[in-house]
């Protein structure tokens, strides 16, 4: 579903929320209170500004006694075919997170990248896939990273291990282009960035890909990630247990600074072999 076409969508599920809502004669700040979240945010589900998690869209069939239509809309919604089972929610909660902190011990984060180093990866994992497929799946990776373009957009955090700057993926100008972005959005302090040095290879060890995020009026979320599943985790000890295991990583990495001016120069190696060939 293009995303014009999703927003749209969401926008008639806005419009169906507001007109349930003063059809029982509450507020938007009188059902915030009954389904657990506040009137500003019942508003922005009925402007489409946000999108409601799905225990949220549960609790307002039952208060408004809308026969479950808000939690099957939801549902339809949600399910995107251009992302795996496991990975559709969290695309989701990205986009409503008011933070997210993620470690990447492996590749660029997805959110970071360039189409050509995205395409270079996503051809990497499927090669024997269309054309069409792979364009497809580039588009959904580059349209995630607007939420940091947005009015709403999160504090990003991320910790790069010093092997994603080193490794190559589709070639010397590739990665120079790559690593010139990342710069780039540090430089416009649209994320903040660091990078964990290959002497520290054994925390990358120990956790492999996280994500944390956080949100206004939900609970933290942690998500982690192996080349062919991902684990959604909401449990308040476990998130915790993520959480630290995330703080050790980036006091042990290298300062904003010092972590710049390594990607700047990773990328101008990168820039003089590509000259070169």
């Amino acid at each position: 579903m293009a995303n014009a076409s999703r927003q749209v969508l969401w926008e008639y599920w806005g419009a169906e929320l507001k007109r349930h809502r003063e059809n029982a004669g509450l507020t938007q700040d009188m059902l915030g209170e009954k389904v657990f979240v506040s009137g500003g945010y019942i508003g922005q589900f009925e402007q489409a500004i946000r999108r409601p998690q799905l225990d949220v869209a549960m609790r307002i069939d039952q208060v408004l006694q809308t026969d479950g239509f808000f939690e099957r809309t939801w549902r339809k919604l949600i399910d995107d075919q251009r992302y795996a089972d496991y990975f559709a929610r969290v695309v989701d909660l990205e986009r409503q997170a008011t933070k997210i902190c993620e470690f990447a011990p492996s590749v660029i984060p997805g959110l970071l990248q360039t189409p050509e180093y995205a395409r270079t990866v996503t051809i990497a994992a499927n090669p024997f896939v269309t054309d069409e497929y792979v364009e497809e799946m580039v588009a959904a990776r580059i349209e995630r990273a607007e939420i940091l373009n947005g009015p709403h957009r999160p504090e990003y955090w991320c910790v790069i291990h010093e092997s994603t700057l080193r490794t190559m993926v589709g070639g010397p100008a590739v990665m120079a282009g790559q690593l010139d972005h990342l710069a780039r959005l540090v430089r416009e302090r649209g994320i903040l960035a660091q990078v964990l040095p290959h002497e520290e290879g054994a925390y990358a060890a120990m956790t492999g890909d996280v994500r944390l995020m956080e949100f206004d009026d939900a609970p933290p979320t942690a998500y982690t990630e192996t080349a062919f599943s991902g684990t959604l985790l909401d449990d308040p000890a476990v998130v915790k247990r993520a959480q630290r295991a995330y703080d050790l990583i980036r006091a042990t990495a290298l300062s904003p600074k010092a972590s710049l001016a390594l990607i700047e120069s990773a990328a101008e190696e990168y820039r003089q072999c590509a000259s070169a060939t």
